[in-house]
């Protein structure tokens, strides 16, 4: 029997290629957190707890994540058999209440080290393959009119994304609409143009933006108000065409079930790290498809170690409708693994190989650790 020797946590602050602009923050580095399981045998599993924008965007931080790990979960995990993933991961959940986003780094670590022992890919774990590649959306965030439609461009031309996700939000809303609908109209044909507002928007808000929105080509919508708000998501699906879309509403299978029947989205985007790991985000997959809502596959912007952990678990799910948008790495200005995930052919390749399949490179990673 393998048992947990030792648990490591390190946060690395990797800079972005360009400043990232979300309504609540503004990034140009990326506060990675990593958490290595070693265990008796020598495997060491991998996995991540990385959140955006600190505190601004959810209730979990790089920091927090990293004490709720030594002081809480540690104890609990030193000793125990690294061969039970599900049975550790509910002793946590009876422990400890929250804490997803280290919750589901403590899960993947656990599943990459077994995969590793057992010579299966993650996604053999999580129910088997069903594909190989998955369509990845880009992010055009710049916040400037000009250099998004630039970089659109340039990622049309290397064959890397023709789906564009606009963050919005920040400023009022005519100026956004009209930020958007510029960007619809130079893609108009050839790409598929979406907008994410992170619940900055009032009801008000969104009737109006949505339409103009709408009239300019946009396909989807994603989280216009507060994710509390299911009665105003429902309004908004019931009149627009568009498609609306949960984010930041979904913190697992239990709200999951109450917008499937709140009938409060068109589509659910599935977040490991948001859902509280692997099993749970499956499990709002499984709801999504049992009320027939469009699933998609998010991103906290995570490196290529929670990336991957991403593509394993999207690659056994049912049907993606709207694809995903796992371009963390892509965003990110140095990489930190052995060898890079492979994107292409408007694509990222799910990485094959026993466990996750990609292995963090400790001393460019150390080149950005915390002390």
């Amino acid at each position: 029997m393998e048992r947990i020797d030792k648990i490591e946590v390190v946060i690395a602050d990797v800079p972005t290629i360009r400043q990232h602009v979300l309504a609540m923050a503004t990034m140009t580095t990326q506060a990675i957190v990593l958490v290595f399981i070693h265990c008796s045998d020598g495997s060491v599993g991998v996995g991540e707890a990385t959140t955006i924008g600190g505190l601004a965007y959810g209730d979990e931080s790089p920091e927090g994540a990293k004490l709720a790990i030594e002081t809480y979960f540690v104890p609990l995990l030193l000793g125990r058999d690294a061969n039970r993933p599900a049975e550790l991961m509910a002793l946590l959940g009876q422990a400890i209440v929250g804490n997803r986003f280290a919750k589901c780094a403590i899960e993947t670590a656990l599943l990459d080290a077994l995969g590793q022992r057992r010579g299966l890919a993650l996604s053999e774990l999580l129910g088997g393959r069903r594909r190989d590649v998955l369509p990845v959306a880009w992010t055009l965030a710049s916040g400037d009119t000009g250099r998004d439609i630039e970089e659109g461009e340039a990622a049309l031309a290397a064959a890397r994304h023709r789906v564009f996700k606009l963050k919005i939000g920040k400023r009022d809303v005519a100026a956004d609409c009209a930020h958007v609908a510029a960007i619809a109209k130079a893609f108009a044909g050839r790409a598929s143009v979406r907008v994410d507002v992170n619940q900055h928007w009032t009801r008000a808000q969104a009737a109006r933006g949505i339409a103009h929105l709408e009239a300019a080509g946009v396909e989807l919508v994603e989280q216009p108000i507060p994710g509390s708000d299911v009665e105003g998501m429902r309004i908004l699906c019931d009149r627009f065409d568009c498609a609306i879309m949960a984010d930041e509403a979904l913190t697992g299978p239990a709200s999951a079930w109450r917008y499937a029947v709140a009938g409060a989205a068109d589509v659910l985007s599935i977040k490991i790290a948001q859902s509280g790991g692997l099993a749970a985000a499956a499990r709002v997959g499984t709801i999504g498809d049992a009320a027939h809502l469009a699933l998609y596959g998010g991103t906290m912007l995570e490196s290529a170690v929670g990336t991957a952990a991403s593509a394993h678990l999207f690659a056994a799910l049912g049907e993606l409708e709207w694809g995903t948008e796992l371009f963390g790495p892509l965003l990110l200005a140095e990489e930190i693994m052995e060898q890079p995930l492979v994107y292409g052919d408007f694509s990222l390749r799910v990485p094959d190989g026993p466990g996750l399949g990609v292995r963090v490179d400790r001393t460019r990673l150390r080149r950005f650790e915390r002390n």
